[in-house]
């Protein structure tokens, strides 16, 4: 039976009108129809044929916290009969990098958010309806804006949530662990060969064909620390990158590092650098005094090597839910608030800082090891969704 296989959607705003472009793809030859319906179900648009342009008067356009959604309605006809049917919400909105900003319908936006995990004390890893209502309930609640799906791409159900609540989402491929903490050489064609980069390219093309109509998504991060000081990481990732570039020209793309810059040969086709850093806590411990001026320097570094709009994606320390100290201590809530703060008061002085996302939201469980206490500790939430002390500090 045919049916409609596919489509892509592309946003023009002019004022106070906007246009939708898209191209359907059916498996037959039969017309098609679309009807572009309001939040109250009225249509404002209408066209016919696979290919052309919807013309939206006074759009609502998708905003940052502020989401509006129209419902896409595809149709396949053969006269009068109805052949085959699809609707989706979409959000009409536009995504840059201009300079050292990212701009969402032309306004410049700054993330607010955090790292978080798929993960939860009784349902354990993968998707929980339940828990995803919860989570965009505590992420309102301190006003973050965005999050990171590290380190794969979470369900569609939560992404419809989030372009329903108006989060901005940083879509990341499950591209983890290509470093130097494994192994001394990661691209030499033992560890990550041919078939990684086949595999590697296959899931970007998977992530963006589910993702790609959701407005929620306004970047793709194509991997997570890995070693791009190594001379084989230069065409693979040249070849990454290239290949996200070529299945979406409306989005920035980035990848999150662990690199220094000096070491680092790949940033230079990125749009948008991506940071973790962990001074305080895996280097000089315990010691709060360094942060501002180690994390300040850097950053730095980093501008006038790429100039670039720069996101700290991972920043935290582990802290043990009901362990006080004064003075503070490392692993106590105390420590985590001060650690957090000196992060804070570097990126404020950072202009070229467009986001600032917290490692982690919640807690979450690792592989046993003697660094790991019942799992990662990092999370301003317990696992089971209980506020530390930073919870409180970030709202």
């Amino acid at each position: 039976r045919e049916s409609v296989v596919d489509f892509d959607l592309d946003y023009a705003i002019h004022g106070k009108n906007a246009e939708v472009s898209y191209q359907v793809r059916t498996n037959g030859e039969h017309a098609v129809q679309l009807e572009l319906l309001d939040a109250e179900g009225s249509c404002v648009a209408q066209k016919d044929g696979k290919e052309g342009v919807l013309y939206v008067e006074n759009a609502h356009l998708w905003q940052v916290r502020n989401a509006y959604l129209y419902r896409l309605r595809i149709r396949i006809m053969d006269g009068e009969e109805l052949i085959d049917e699809y609707e989706q919400e979409i959000g009409i909105r536009t995504v840059k990098v201009e300079g050292t900003d990212i701009l969402i319908n032309g306004e410049p936006v700054y993330l607010k958010g955090f790292g978080k995990h798929e993960d939860s004390e009784i349902h354990g890893r993968g998707m929980d309806l339940a828990l995803n209502v919860k989570d965009f309930n505590l992420l309102k609640w301190m006003g973050a804006n965005s999050f990171r799906t590290s380190h794969y791409p979470y369900s569609e159900e939560l992404m419809m949530m989030a372009d329903r609540e108006g989060f901005v989402i940083i879509d990341e491929a499950p591209a983890v662990g290509m470093c130097f903490w494994q192994e001394k050489k990661v691209f030499d064609g033992t560890r990550v060969n041919e078939k990684t980069l086949e595999h590697h390219l296959d899931t970007l093309k998977d992530m963006y064909s589910r993702d790609k109509n959701h407005p929620c998504v306004v970047m793709w991060s194509v991997a997570n620390e890995a070693d791009t000081s190594e001379d084989g990481a230069v065409p693979y990732f040249k070849k990454v990158i290239d290949t996200m570039r070529s299945l979406d020209n409306t989005r920035p793309v980035t990848m999150v590092h662990t690199m220094w810059p000096s070491a680092d040969k790949v940033s230079q086709w990125l749009d948008v650098i991506c940071l973790n850093r962990y001074f305080g806590w895996y280097s000089d411990h315990g010691h709060t005094e360094v942060i501002k001026e180690q994390v300040t320097g850097e950053m730095k570094e980093w501008y006038e090597k790429y100039h670039r709009p720069m996101i700290m994606t991972e920043y935290g320390a582990d802290t043990i839910p009901g362990l006080h100290k004064m003075p503070a201590v490392a692993f106590s809530e105390e420590f985590q608030c001060e650690f957090l703060k000196e992060y804070h008061k570097a990126f404020d002085e950072l202009d070229f800082m467009v986001g600032e996302q917290v490692w982690a939201f919640a807690d979450f469980q690792t592989k046993q090891g003697l660094n790991r206490i019942d799992g990662n500790k990092k999370g301003v939430f317990t696992r089971n969704r209980q506020p530390k002390m930073a919870a409180w500090l970030l709202r």
